[in-house]
């Protein structure tokens, strides 16, 4: 072979290196998205008796709805709502067992939403979004759990909303309103948004932020779905748990919608 035919070969070779690294790139962007949506579309599934307590229950009713699960008092609504944020990955439903109970007893309305590919920090729409699914109520709150509270800090420097309230959660900016109320409930065995953690970022919550650990709760304690890899082991019961958040809730909403 002559040396003008060696070396005229050289680009053609380089060229198709170089689309088969293209390939192989676009080949891997492509599993990737392939594989987060799968991952993102795979949701911890709700325990279904928890879940079934609440259909159950004659004082609320459960609404599904395009972008929100909606719990609300049969009677007596307070004309107070929530638009609760669920953790990532996590069934809406999940959260019925833990919050009805603050329902039935204060007459709050909660909205449970339902993220983007069930990742509430990629879930960009405004909150009028979820609250417009409940026209009764006139004060609102935010709130959320593990990622799901991160998403609700976005909400919560909005003029309307008269509250905000953590589970298992922090915020990941300083608030820019110093005077908003704030519940953060943490549990003493959560091993993902451990109470070190919770104590971290205390100061980015206003001074008069009310911090309650429920003894024996872990990250998933705050929801109905099962375990969560790394968490730590809850020693209080599903129902020891969503008496505390009830009893912590109905104060918390009793001081801050008095103001």
């Amino acid at each position: 072979m002559s040396q003008t035919a060696t070396a005229d070969s050289r680009p053609g070779r380089i060229l198709r290196r170089v689309r088969l690294i293209g390939w192989a790139a676009l080949a891997s962007f492509v599993l990737a998205i392939v594989v987060f949506l799968v991952r993102a579309n795979t949701v911890r599934t709700v325990d279904r008796g928890a879940a079934d307590r609440v259909f159950g229950n004659p004082a609320v009713s459960v609404t599904d709805t395009a972008n929100a699960v909606v719990i609300a008092p049969k009677t007596g609504a307070s004309g107070v709502g929530l638009v609760f944020v669920p953790g990532a990955r996590v069934d809406p439903y999940a959260y019925l067992y833990k919050l009805a109970g603050t329902v039935e007893e204060t007459g709050l309305t909660v909205v449970i939403t339902k993220p983007v590919l069930n990742l509430a920090i990629l879930d960009l729409r405004p909150l009028d979004t979820f609250t417009t699914v409940a026209p009764g109520v006139t004060t609102w709150l935010v709130g959320g759990h593990s990622l799901g509270g991160v998403r609700a800090c976005l909400y919560a420097d909005q003029p309307q909303v008269a509250g905000l309230v953590l589970f298992g959660s922090y915020c990941a900016a300083p608030l820019a309103r110093d005077d908003l109320p704030v519940l953060s409930l943490t549990g003493s065995a959560d091993a993902l948004s451990t109470p070190a953690k919770i104590a971290d970022t205390a100061g980015l919550l206003p001074a008069t932020a009310r911090f309650v650990e429920i003894p024996g709760a872990n990250h998933a304690r705050f929801g109905d779905y099962g375990v969560e890899v790394g968490d730590g082991i809850a020693t209080a019961s599903t129902d020891a748990v969503a008496a505390a958040i009830t009893r912590n809730l109905t104060a918390f909403l009793a001081d801050s919608t008095s103001r």
